[in-house]
């Protein structure tokens, strides 16, 4: 019961940060000092595979929208889907690569509190930076967005790399800067985050395997469990985010970004 419990915060903490500009990284990190699965091995497992619960919530919320084959498109609209799945594959190039090649060195050297302290730092100045800013809005709709501007936005989202960027704040910061609205920035952060996450995930579960690492049936179960909790907590925080940007801006993740960050800062230097 103790771990089906601790399964629920984590998920719930995944559902919630995944998507928007905060670091689900940073959050679990954080978390995991006070609520994690044992063995550690299988607790750094279940943070990686959980997420793909959040990525099918994407999947199920956009279907129609993402799906080129649906009877209810017209011929315009599903080349339409085509061309916006083209520009997400051309988006998602950047960091598959990069991700490929530096995976085992940014888990080494990178992860770890140091880097996630500053990025959540860095990275709330830089979105109250942003959104002070008097910005030129030539992008309101996802299909607008050009093959050149889903490239520069997928280079955008290497920066996620670093433990604590967040990759929705990477990509939506990113995409405003190159005109994109809010609300347009925010659907094709999440759209470029269905092979982004697919791709680094299905990587450190092969890298897992081929480690060695076997499963409990208790364990594939706890698994399944966080996979229902994420996807259900993350759909309907999609759906309260793209809300929230209609209306207002991103400061208050700003601010939550470098309170969190003060948080951490107090806790793993001078309290743990």
């Amino acid at each position: 019961m103790l771990d089906i419990i601790r399964v629920l915060i984590l998920s719930i903490v995944e559902g919630v940060t995944e998507f928007l500009p905060v670091s689900s990284t940073g959050h679990l990190i954080l978390v995991n000092e006070f609520v994690s699965l044992k063995p550690q091995s299988f607790s750094n497992s279940f943070n990686v595979i959980i997420q793909l619960g959040a990525i099918l919530s994407v999947v199920v919320l956009y279907f129609e929208k993402l799906n080129p084959f649906s009877s209810n498109k017209s011929k315009q609209q599903k080349k339409n889907t085509i061309d916006l799945w083209l520009k997400v594959i051309v988006g998602v190039i950047p960091a598959g690569i990069l991700g490929f090649l530096f995976d085992d060195f940014i888990d080494k050297y990178l992860f770890g509190p140091v880097t996630v302290t500053i990025a959540l730092f860095v990275w709330g100045i830089i979105i109250v930076w942003i959104e002070n800013k008097n910005k030129k809005i030539s992008i309101d709709s996802v299909y607008k967005i050009t093959y050149k501007t889903a490239l520069l936005i997928g280079l955008v989202q290497c920066l996620a790399m670093i433990p604590g960027t967040s990759r929705s704040a990477a990509t939506i910061i990113g995409a405003m800067l190159l005109g994109c609205s809010r609300g347009a920035a925010a659907e094709f952060s999440f759209f470029l985050a269905i092979p982004t996450m697919f791709g680094a995930t299905l990587l450190k579960l092969a890298k897992m395997f081929l480690g060695g690492t076997i499963f409990t049936a208790w364990q594939w179960f706890l698994l399944f469990l966080g996979c229902v909790f994420s996807f259900i907590v993350a759909l309907l925080v999609i759906k309260l985010f793209l809300n929230y940007v209609q209306k207002h801006n991103f400061k208050v993740f700003g601010y939550y970004r470098i309170a969190l960050s003060s948080i951490l800062l107090v806790y793993f230097f001078f309290i743990k």
